[in-house]
């Protein structure tokens, strides 16, 4: 059934697959250029970058401190589903600000990862500049929000919202992407991207 777009809101319940649509994009704004992370709000867990390592990019910092934590329910039977209708080239800044209600509605950082498609989130292209390791050790540590390539799903674990950004990739990436984002979910997955590509690829309205 194709879908019919609402108001945008995100929510999560324990009743299984449910479709909220939020209204679609009509057009998109160039990206800025993410600026370093605050100096005075380092990564939490992370001591502050030295000088001859520039503070990684992100567009939003993300505070926990002082938000009300949301309540969580256990492991439902499958997560709720919810889809931001969005174009490719915007996908990533629907993703972002998807993750910005999250917060700012108790979401702990590190109960969300963010997978891309296409392009990856500046701050994963960042990190992953001083070697996978250090990488995927901020993933472990489960302190922040966590940004990879779709493709990278299978080493990530899971976390109770996942955010998917369908921003391009080859024409089986979302094919690939969605089911393995879906795995990772315990409460939430949020998908962010072309609304009928995304219905075929789960094979129902979400």
């Amino acid at each position: 059934m194709p879908l019919i777009p609402e108001e945008p809101q995100i929510h999560e319940s324990a009743q299984g697959p449910r479709a909220t649509p939020a209204a679609g994009r009509t057009a998109s704004t160039p990206r800025p250029v993410p600026g370093p992370r605050s100096a005075a709000s380092p990564r939490p867990g992370h001591p502050g970058p030295g000088p001859a390592r520039p503070a990684p990019p992100t567009p939003r910092t993300h505070h926990s401190a002082g938000l009300p934590q949301a309540s969580r329910p256990g492991k439902p039977a499958t997560p709720q589903i919810q889809l931001i209708p969005a174009p490719a080239d915007g996908a990533l800044d629907a993703a972002d600000e998807a993750v910005d209600l999250l917060l700012d509605s108790g979401r702990a950082p590190g109960d969300v990862l963010v997978l891309t498609t296409g392009e990856q989130h500046p701050w994963a292209a960042h990190e992953l500049s001083f070697g996978e390791a250090a990488y995927w050790a901020q993933h472990d540590a489960q302190d922040d929000v966590f940004y990879a390539d779709a493709a990278a799903a299978g080493r990530a674990s899971a976390r109770p919202v996942v955010v998917v950004a369908v921003n391009g990739g080859a024409d089986d990436a979302a094919v690939r992407a969605l089911p393995a984002a879906l795995a990772k979910a315990t409460a939430l997955l949020i998908v962010c991207g072309d609304p009928k590509r995304i219905n075929t690829v789960l094979g129902r309205g979400v």
